[in-house]
């Protein structure tokens, strides 16, 4: 689902607490997962109520990832631990709807394995280039998030016919948006870490350590 929105450029403000409603909105995202998949799969995921029952708690949970994250900013209420657990309720709200639909056999698995791939790594990636810089969330990871929550919503629910196709063209779309996203994620971090001022630093240091030594 959605990035939390980085507050490196938001101007300074006393810490929010971490007993805080976006933070709770967070909270109830990852106590709703469980619920989520259970509805799932319960009777083998081929009850039609069963399964819109799932689909509803997987817009309500998303709508709590939107929320959440308009709170944070708009209220100054961006802490660390919000930081750490909404990107954790996303990808296990994401990937407990993609996992659970390729093992009921609705979802071809490579697709649920290039998505998670995906989700997960750059998720890593983004912590690891910490230090130089903060990637920011584009306009293209938001529209990678919505048409993933389109193409799950659709596969959730117990579609037939037409609508069945409608729901793997809108899938084929997000995965694609989602390879392409992820690469343009890769060439921004490249060139953050390329640019930044510690990456600077320490290419200066190794020249006058060269010049030094000669």
């Amino acid at each position: 689902m959605t990035d939390r929105v980085d507050p490196v450029a938001m101007p300074a403000h006393p810490q929010a607490p971490n007993w805080n409603v976006a933070n709770l909105l967070t909270g109830l995202r990852l106590v709703l997962v469980p619920a989520f998949g259970w509805l799932l799969l319960h009777e083998g995921g081929r009850d039609g109520s069963w399964r819109l029952g799932a689909a509803v708690v997987f817009v309500i949970a998303g709508l709590t990832d939107r929320f959440d994250g308009q709170l944070a900013r708009r209220r100054h209420l961006v802490t660390d631990l919000g930081k750490i657990a909404d990107p954790i309720a996303d990808k296990a709200l994401t990937g407990t709807a993609l996992v659970g639909l390729s093992v009921l056999g609705d979802l071809p698995w490579w697709v649920t394995a290039v998505v998670l791939a995906r989700e997960i790594g750059i998720t890593v990636l983004r912590f690891v280039v910490i230090r130089h810089g903060v990637i920011p969330a584009g306009r293209g990871g938001k529209v990678k998030t919505a048409l993933q929550a389109l193409a799950i919503t659709l596969y959730l629910l117990p579609l037939t016919g037409a609508w069945h196709l409608v729901a793997v063209a809108v899938m084929a779309v997000a995965v694609v948006v989602t390879v392409v996203t992820g690469i343009a994620y890769l060439v921004t971090a490249a060139r953050l870490v390329s640019a930044s001022e510690r990456t600077l630093a320490r290419r200066q240091s190794r020249r006058q350590d060269r010049r030094d030594r000669g």
